[in-house]
């Protein structure tokens, strides 16, 4: 069972644009996730998800209700059960296993790794809970996919100083004009 940050970035380490728009991520040779990507694969092994407000709401305009070229064609697009943290009240999607949460991640990473029964743990965005499941030692490992584009500002990837030791390089990939990266993340931090 890993703890694993699974997004995608632009070239300059923004996960969207400054106002929350994944846009440059979706038009183009650059899709999500790429047609020959790690993401079948990877998904079979995550048994329980977490994702902060804005995700959620990108996920629920974008694939789960299939508007502007959303894929979900109205169904939640994971079969898992889904942390949602958020300091505000979010609409719950209804057939969809989410569980509104707030506050310290530690708790809530106890009871998702109960819910994952031996999967995997995905963290899906933003880089700021992901950051914070990394303050407290519970973030594995980072599988990163860098699209063909700058945005210059936006939501960053990790807001995190992570520099000593360094993350260790695992695989490199290229899918279509995208490259996928993963690193583990040490456990132990100076």
């Amino acid at each position: 069972m890993r703890t694993q940050y699974y997004g995608a970035s632009s070239l300059d380490g923004f996960i969207a644009d400054e106002n929350h728009s994944l846009d440059w991520l979706t038009h183009g040779d650059a899709t999500v996730p790429p047609p020959e990507s790690s993401y079948m694969d990877f998904i079979r092994d995550v048994g329980a998800l977490a994702m902060g407000s804005n995700t959620y709401e990108w996920v629920v305009e974008h694939l789960a209700e299939g508007v502007d070229g959303g894929k979900g064609a109205g169904a939640w697009p994971y079969e898992q059960p889904c942390w949602v943290f958020s300091s505000r009240a979010l609409k719950p999607l209804p057939g969809a296993d989410l569980r509104f949460v707030e506050g310290d991640v530690r708790p809530v990473h106890r009871d998702m790794v109960e819910a994952a029964a031996g999967r995997n743990v995905w963290i899906v965005g933003g880089g700021e809970l992901a950051g914070q499941f990394h303050d407290h030692g519970l973030l594995d490992e980072l599988i990163i996919q860098i699209a063909p584009a700058t945005l210059g500002r936006g939501a960053p990837l990790l807001p995190r100083r992570i520099a000593f030791p360094h993350l260790t390089l695992t695989s490199v990939q290229r899918y279509g004009t995208m490259v996928e990266l993963r690193y583990d993340v040490p456990r132990d931090r100076a």
